[in-house]
């Protein structure tokens, strides 16, 4: 993605609130599907995830490691994942925060 990881963290935020936003979404009109589609489906979106997170965390530090800059690389890596794991944390706390008791 980017040398940046604040976008890179928003990235991974933004596909993740898509993703949430289709499932969500999708049960709310479609109701409970009952079929062999429903897994493969789930399934799909789980591997398509992984692939996608995956480039957004890794193809850039990747890069910058082949090119000889393995502490900017593994720099870059450990702030992405720091910066969405404090994005994850603020997540968490709204639900208890926004939550009915």
């Amino acid at each position: 993605m980017t040398k940046n990881p604040y976008l890179n963290a928003l990235a991974a935020v933004i596909y993740i609130a898509l993703v949430a936003t289709f499932l969500y979404c999708g049960q709310l009109y479609l109701g409970p599907v009952h079929s062999i589609i429903l897994p493969i489906t789930m399934l799909s979106i789980f591997v398509l995830s992984a692939t996608i997170m995956g480039i957004i965390f890794f193809y850039q530090p990747v890069q910058m490691y082949l090119d000889g800059h393995k502490k900017e690389a593994l720099s870059l890596f450990l702030r992405t994942v720091a910066i969405f794991a404090a994005t994850t944390l603020a997540l968490m706390i709204a639900i208890f925060v926004i939550s009915p008791r």
